[in-house]
């Protein structure tokens, strides 16, 4: 490869063309005109000696030449990136930052506003975007800048990725208000004839860690629905006799629920937040975690 014909400019072409696979997609993305994005697709094609992108009939279909180089381009870009704006101060008041956190429906509910609330406080022209979480895809996503930073238990993200600490949560049992079974030190057999409603988040399981917790003290509690996500638990068990158990957070200002402890001492969790080194020294991304962290006191 001729060193001399290498421009960064071509590098980030061809990343945008890989994510787009179109070539009016890219230049809209790049601000550029279509025939300079073509211009510029046909000098990676010559530098790489490869057709990278062949038209198709819907966009373009990436060789597998294309395919070798995406991520290794992409985590090059990414360190210049990255060697740029460590080494500059970050001042929020006059950043225009885009951020994107993956986490359960759960985090979104309970502390996603007060994120954003102090985030757009502090840095006005921030924009957050919040996205599920999905574990299995959460280190390619974390790598390839879908997602920034990550909100979840600490202790399952893969190895290779950065974690810290924010909080621990705790499960409480919730009911309609004036349920009248639903009371503080109920013995473990009325505890099990209770209807419960549990999360399974696979969606249709009907066990779960704490039946297991049961079933070795042998008891199994009346099961009767399984939902897929906690916050519509709330709003069924305060139309029914039905409880469950849920993180303590969600119950914080409801007036509308009876809360009280499990008779079993129920496993809690952490909470923490997990990210790349994509963006570890990133001056901005650094200041994202400080702030979320300060919250979390």
């Amino acid at each position: 490869m001729d060193t001399k014909k290498l421009d960064l400019n071509l590098l980030v072409t061809f990343e945008v063309l890989m994510e787009e696979k179109n070539v009016s997609k890219a230049a809209a993305r790049l601000h550029l005109s279509q025939p300079a994005v073509s211009t510029q697709l046909s000098r990676l094609r010559d530098l790489f000696n490869d057709q990278l992108l062949i038209p198709a009939r819907r966009g373009m279909i990436p060789t597998a030449k294309a395919l070798e180089l995406t991520l290794p381009l992409r985590l090059a870009l990414d360190q210049v990136r990255d060697t740029l704006t460590t080494h500059q101060n970050f001042e929020p008041q006059q950043a225009d930052l885009t951020v994107m956190l993956a986490c359960t429906d759960y985090l979104q509910s309970v502390i996603g506003l007060s994120i954003i609330e102090t985030l757009r406080r502090q840095a006005p022209n921030v924009k957050v975007g919040l996205r599920s979480l999905e574990p299995a895809r959460l280190e390619a996503q974390l790598a390839n800048g879908e997602v920034d930073l990550a909100l979840m238990t600490p202790e399952a993200a893969p190895p290779a990725l950065r974690t810290r600490h924010l909080y621990d949560e705790v499960y409480v049992l919730i009911g309609r208000k004036g349920h009248p079974q639903l009371v503080d030190d109920m013995s473990l057999e009325d505890y099990v004839r209770l209807e419960h409603i549990v999360v399974s988040l696979d969606g249709g399981k009907f066990l779960t860690p704490h039946d297991q917790a049961l079933k070795a003290l042998g008891y199994s509690r009346n099961v009767v629905l399984s939902v897929a996500t906690f916050l519509i638990v709330p709003e069924l068990v305060t139309q029914s006799n039905f409880v469950a158990l849920v993180p303590k957070r969600m119950t914080l200002g409801r007036t509308d629920l009876t809360v009280v402890s499990s008779p079993v001492t129920s496993t809690g969790f952490s909470v923490g937040m997990v990210w790349h080194e994509r963006t570890h020294g990133h001056s901005a991304h650094r200041w994202v975690r400080e702030m979320i962290s300060h919250i979390m006191l």
